[in-house]
């Protein structure tokens, strides 16, 4: 018996986006309800879960007591108009869960590490430091992520910062894709098979334990429930 683990945030916000163009609403509430409906039905579908749990990020992520600008670059974003509607449809519909002080990708992370047979739905590239199965609706990409591969994507983030974020990386810069400069660096983290070297290598980069700490806790998912991401010893 699979149980999808369904991330409500891409779900609510790609359907009510799916309804302006260029900043204007051109389909109505009931379209993007409609629109919810089927992308989870095509989800369940397509994964072939017998079960679901869906999540949507609440208030208070903990994330902003460690870094204040933590996705500050997102405040003055207009968000689709029908996002409110289609995430208490999610709700009422979908008995998707609200996750306040923290994020959905958390409430996720810490099911699949809980369960056996889950699979996380998403688009989203940070739940790849997650263990398990995950599915990307959007492309529809089904693969099985094992441990060393997880650790390593969490200390390649921790390298690149995350532009969509607002978390910047060793150098200052919050990055989408790994440019020229970086692939040698990436290709050595590649060849690290235990976190403890992973981390010696990541901390030599930052030289900077305070801002290694800050965005390790940002971009950490939480495996288990109130973790906040430490040093490893």
């Amino acid at each position: 018996m699979t149980t999808a683990l369904i991330d409500g945030d891409i779900v609510a916000y790609r359907t009510a986006a799916s309804c302006e163009k260029q900043g204007v609403l051109v389909e109505t509430q009931e379209v993007a309800l409609l629109r919810a409906d089927e992308l989870m039905r095509r989800i369940l579908q397509e994964t072939e879960s017998d079960t679901y749990k869906t999540f949507l990020t609440g208030s208070d992520n903990y994330r902003y007591k460690y870094n204040p600008q933590y996705k500050a670059n997102r405040k003055d974003v207009p968000r689709p108009a029908h996002l409110q509607a289609v995430r208490e449809y999610l709700c009422t519909e979908w008995g998707a869960s609200v996750e306040d002080g923290q994020e959905a990708d958390d409430a996720m992370g810490i099911y699949q590490m809980a369960n056996k047979e889950t699979i996380i739905c998403s688009i989203d590239k940070d739940l790849l430091m997650i263990p398990g199965e995950h599915y990307d609706f959007v492309k529809s990409i089904r693969r099985d992520v094992y441990h060393i591969p997880a650790m390593r994507h969490f200390y390649w983030q921790l390298i690149m910062g995350d532009r969509t974020d607002n978390v910047f990386g060793f150098d200052g810069i919050a990055r989408q894709k790994v440019p020229k400069k970086l692939e040698h660096v990436m290709e050595q983290l590649e060849n690290f098979d235990d976190e403890l070297d992973m981390f010696g290598f990541v901390r030599d980069l930052y030289n900077n334990d305070e801002q290694l700490l800050a965005n390790g806790i940002c971009l950490w998912i939480r495996r288990q429930e109130g973790e906040i991401w430490q040093f490893p010893t």
